[in-house]
């Protein structure tokens, strides 16, 4: 298992209001954001029921709140395996990345550990397989979803309705060693994106965990696969970045294959549109 040097990142962070209604869900950013941010936090929860309890009171979801309180209970009706109040807070992060010139341009092993905590997960590149393991997230064509799955479905199995993956795929235990606890209930992971490109997706995130993704990275093909877009469930825009190649970027063949794997399907139209 390959050693890295680890390094200290300081991320500038921006307060973020959270407003949603019964059909979408907008993120509001506050003034000085870049207009990439403004344009594109709306992430889509069709046919979704979401609700808050806050204060001992239930309101509706088209009511203010803060998705960081820890008092809310969040509920998608559609991927009942979604873990709304994590998958919100790892959009929250995305945006604070995005919000700050060049962040995402760096070397690619910094880059990549800012997706990490983005995404509610550890940075362990030195676990065993099945224990926390971490350093294949974001690191080849295939693991790429930043899923957000409530507690009672990570140990789901894949029956074999995912086709291209392995029966069982259990995932139970890498998951609670290496989800970050602060961004809420439930856990993370990186899944595998292979059959996304079907409507409705028929991936690891929407099948073998019923849940939506809280983001996608997919590598564009506009600029030579140099440059990658953070798509959320719905293929909106939430952020891009050109990192440099430090020596540990998936090869050139992998990126390729990533955005292969999405093309035609609604992940891809951030990325060719670049």
């Amino acid at each position: 298992m390959r050693t890295r040097q680890r390094a200290v990142s300081t991320i500038a962070t921006t307060f973020l209001g959270f407003a949603a209604t019964s059909s979408f869900l907008l993120l509001t950013v506050p003034p000085g954001s870049s207009n990439l941010s403004r344009s594109f936090l709306t992430s889509s929860i069709r046919s979704t029921s979401v609700f808050t309890q806050a204060s001992n009171s239930m309101t509706t979801s088209s009511e203010e709140y803060s998705s960081g309180a820890g008092n809310e209970c969040e509920y998608d009706s559609e991927y009942p395996g979604t873990s709304v109040q994590r998958m919100l807070n790892v959009r929250r992060r995305v945006a604070q990345l995005n919000a700050t010139a060049g962040v995402l341009d760096g070397q690619w092993e910094d880059v990549r550990r800012k997706l990490l905590w983005a995404g509610g997960l550890r940075d362990l590149p030195n676990a065993q397989p099945g224990r926390g393991y971490t350093g294949h997230s974001f690191n080849d064509y295939n693991h790429v979803d930043l899923t957000t799955m409530a507690d009672n479905v990570h140990d789901n199995t894949n029956d074999g309705k995912v086709r291209g993956i392995a029966h069982g795929n259990r995932l139970g235990r890498g998951i609670k060693i290496a989800s970050l606890p602060e961004l809420g209930p439930g856990g993370s992971w990186t899944t595998c994106q292979i059959g996304c490109h079907i409507e409705p997706p028929q991936d690891v995130a929407h099948v073998q965990f019923v849940s939506r993704i809280a983001f996608k990275l997919v590598w564009s093909p506009v600029d030579d696969y140099k440059t990658f877009v953070l798509v959320d469930d719905e293929g909106n825009l939430l952020a891009k970045g050109t990192p440099q190649d430090d020596g540990w970027m998936p090869p050139k063949r992998e990126r390729e294959l990533n955005f292969a794997t999405v093309k035609g399907s609604k992940y891809a139209v951030a990325a060719a549109g670049l």
